[in-house]
Formats: structure tokens, sequence, C-alpha cells
């Protein structure tokens, strides 16, 4: 039996996979079992934010399994409590953190942050979550109707949970909320909804307007936190202090973590929320390893330039082939081409594959970039010359 058929055969078919079969990974470089290699632009959709292989998170990883694995959130973890100090101390923000294992549990929790807030703080209930067109925030019940995107709200999966609506824009937001509004759901930066930023003035505006009507911020920054977009957080590139943040994929560098971050510390209370597995040892001991990678390239400025290189060949290649882009999008290390059309968007991501390296698919016709943090110049030299010869065979 191939691998191909033993997958199909009793893994449940929910994705469209591609079955090269990757054995090892150096850097941002994989090996399939044939010894040929990839250059990765994708990082596993944005999680191997320090490569793979990469030598102080395996160290960590396996020094942590040696001694604990896994104890329940009924005792005290000493990595966690670490993790979370730096997690705050890094973010500038005074906040407590509660720890899960995705995006979208991260995302859970901050919706039941708000929502008990809307019912403990004021006289009136308040419930209603306003999020955005082409946003995503998970694939559970709750965060699939949160994200604004129609074709994941399926009769399929019906009834979904009520006090979700979505706005075109962020200027709509203002006329949308009401009484029973409690909170404003979005991303900095809408990944699987095209790798689209907003703008800064009117995301710093919307937080005044918020926070002058008593209604929550909720930032969303499963991929663009662990300075994906150049800083620790977006929300400290767009200088906004959020009521809530969640934060997921880089935060782990491949070990499944997530977190919610909130500055009403007060709102939960002993019994109100958990999870088993959130926040384990062997998790957050990769986390404390990620941040050790990573804080000390953002002080001594490898980041910026990494950062600054990649966008230029990006811009390169933009212009030069402006008969299939319409333009280049993003921030930091969260880049995309937006494709003229869907079809052109899934040749050359076919294509890439065929030529040893590895793009994305988002919405809107984006071929989507989100290499390593810590990715080599060679690399990303080597992975835009595979790039051209993707598109040189269309």
């Amino acid at each position: 039996m191939t691998l191909e058929q033993q997958d199909k055969k009793y893994v449940l078919q929910t994705y469209a996979r591609d079955y090269t079969n990757f054995v090892k990974g150096k850097g941002s470089t994989l090996f399939d079992e044939n010894g040929r290699d990839y250059i990765d632009f994708a990082s596993g959709i944005g999680v191997n934010s320090v490569g793979h292989g990469n030598e102080k998170l395996a160290t960590a990883i396996c020094e942590q399994a040696k001694k604990i694995i896994h104890i329940s959130n009924l005792q005290v973890i000493e990595p966690q409590a670490k993790l979370a100090q730096r997690i705050v101390e890094l973010s500038g923000y005074d906040m407590g953190i509660f720890f899960a294992n995705s995006g979208a549990e991260a995302n859970e929790g901050a919706i039941k942050i708000a929502r008990k807030y809307g019912e403990t703080q004021f006289e009136k209930k308040k419930f209603k979550v306003i999020t955005l067109e082409h946003s995503f925030h998970g694939r559970t019940i709750t965060t699939v109707k949160a994200t604004g995107q129609e074709s994941f709200h399926t009769e399929n999966f019906s009834p979904y949970p009520d006090g979700f609506s979505y706005e075109k824009c962020i200027a709509d937001v203002y006329t949308a909320i009401d009484d029973e509004t409690v909170a404003v759901l979005i991303e900095l930066v809408q990944g699987e909804g095209g790798v689209q930023p907003f703008e800064k003035e009117e995301i710093q505006n919307l937080a005044t307007h918020l926070k002058k009507e008593g209604i929550l911020l909720i930032v969303d920054e499963v991929q663009t936190g662990v300075y994906r977009t150049g800083e620790f957080l977006a929300s400290n590139l767009y200088e906004i202090e959020p009521d809530i943040i969640t934060l997921a994929k880089g935060l782990g560098g491949g070990v499944p973590i997530g977190a919610v971050m909130t500055r009403h510390k007060e709102v939960l209370s002993a019994g109100d929320h958990g999870s088993t597995f959130g926040g384990n040892y062997l998790s957050t001991a990769a986390g404390l390893a990620v941040l050790d990678v990573l804080a000390p390239m953002y002080d001594n400025g490898t980041m910026a330039e990494t950062l600054l290189y990649f966008s230029e060949k990006l811009q390169e290649v933009s212009h030069k082939y402006e008969n299939l882009f319409e333009k280049e999008v993003g921030l930091g290390l969260m880049r995309g081409l937006r494709a003229k059309s869907a079809e052109v968007q899934g040749s050359i991501i076919k294509n890439a594959l065929q030529e040893g390296l590895i793009v994305l698919k988002a919405g809107r016709n984006t071929v989507r970039f989100l290499p390593s943090i810590t990715i080599s110049k060679d690399e990303i030299d080597e992975g835009f010359s595979r790039f051209e010869k993707a598109i040189a065979s269309l």
C-alpha cells in the first residue's frame, strides 16, 4: 500500500492534499523521500516561525520531554508562567493570558471573555460581535460563524450560534453598532481573505471610538503575531491597545499552542474556561525557545533586514510580471501577489511545487508567501529563482 492509498483509506479526506512526502527539513528547505529539496515559502501556513530543524527549539523540546511533557492545569506549570510573562513583556500591554491549543480555540476564548463581559458589566446584556467580510477566525462552529465568508456558513453545519454580523469595511462598523454590541473582532491583516492589511489611521480611529463607546476591540493575531509583520504584534505596529488579542501559529514553532490575552483580567473566574492540554510543559517550553530565537533577531536588526530583503525581491517580481499580477500586498513576512485571475493563481502555485518551491493560496486570487522568520538570504534568492521558473512554465 502506498502512502497515498494509506492516507485515502484511513484519514478523513477533508484536505485537497498534495502527496509529496517530506521526510526532513533544515532552515527553510524541505527534503522529500527521494532527496529532492524544496524551498519553503509557506512554513506550515505561518507556523514554522524558526524554520525546520532549529537547534534551540529541538533541544528545548527534547530536554523538556525527558522531564515532564504534561500535567493538568490544576497544578502550576513553570514554563507556562514564564511564557505568559515573556509574551506580556514583549507586547508592552498589561494583560493576562490563557493558553489553548490552536487559533480557533484562542478565538473561542476571546468570544467567551467578551460574552461574559457583556453579561456582567452592563445593566442590559450585550452579546453581539461584529466582524468583517473576508475575515477568517477558525473552524469550530462558533469561529466559523464569526468568519465573514458566506462559503463557510453552509447548511451542513447549521444551526450556528447567534450574535454575529459582518461588515464590508471598517467604515460600516460604526453604523452597525447597537445597544447589544459587546465587541468588534478584526484581523489587522486579513490572511485567508487575501493578505489584505487595513490602513493604520482607520484602525486607530476605530480603536478610539470603541473605547469611547465601551465596546471591546478583539484583534485576531493568530497569523500576524509573533513578529510575522515585523513587530512582536501587529497591534504594536498599528500603535493600538486592544482589549483582547489572540495568538497561535508561530508561537510554538510547530508545537500546537494558542493564547488569548486580555487587559480585562478579572472577567473569567475559576471554572469559567479550561483546556486539558492548553499551556502544558511541552508547548510552553517550545514557545519560550521560539521567543529566545526571534527576540534577539528583532533587537539586533537581523529580522528587519530579512523583511526588507524579501520585500524587495517580491516587488521586483510584481513589477516584472505586471501582466500576471495586479499588485503586491501584505506586511513583513506575511505577503502576497494578487493575481489577475484564479486560473493564474492556481497555475503558479501548482507550477511552483513542480519547480521545488512551496507557496500558498489565499482569497481574492492571491498567491501567499509566509516564509519562516529565520529564512536566509540564499533561500530567499533560490526561492524567487524557482518562482520565476514557475511563471515561465505557465
